[in-house]
């Protein structure tokens, strides 16, 4: 649930950490722990720290361009001043030993197990493909666990 209300903002983008020209949204349920935020913004994005995110520690568009990094869509924002988030060009990263990234303007179909559930539109998803999600369609890192092993492409993107 988020912690500061804003009807444009869908349940499902999680807790919101607000600072003066930005809010920033987790989902603890969607993050894989790529870590992304954290080699981006180590001073905003702090495991170490209570809140872990205190995005009052750099410039709100900086802050802006490290959450579009998070390939999973378990951080999204909110600008005060600028523009919103706006969908990549649609392209499927497929990760060795890994999940399928998924970047553009997405409609994902996920059961009512899922979290989120329902008919979600996004712009970043990880998609599981080692078939032991314990939140599928998403991936939730449980291929590390299980020693899951495929092939991946040729990486797309610098996340």
């Amino acid at each position: 649930m988020n912690t500061t209300p804003n009807p444009s903002v869908p349940d499902f983008w999680g807790r919101a950490y607000t600072s003066e020209g930005i809010t920033v949204y987790y989902n603890k349920r969607r993050c894989i722990h790529f870590a992304a935020c954290v080699r981006g913004l180590p001073e905003v994005f702090d495991p170490e720290q209570r809140p872990w995110i205190q995005p009052n520690q750099a410039d709100a568009d900086a802050v802006a361009e490290v959450v579009r990094r998070c390939p999973t869509g378990a951080l999204h924002y909110v600008l005060q001043a600028g523009p919103p988030e706006q969908p990549e060009p649609t392209t499927i990263d497929v990760r060795a030993n890994g999940p399928n990234f998924l970047r553009g303007d997405l409609t994902i179909a996920a059961p009512e197990s899922a979290d989120p559930a329902g008919t979600v539109r996004d712009t970043r998803a990880a998609l599981c493909r080692c078939g032991q999600s314990g939140n599928k369609p998403f991936c939730d890192g449980t291929h590390r666990e299980v020693g899951f092993q495929a092939p991946g492409g040729e990486k797309l993107n610098d996340a």
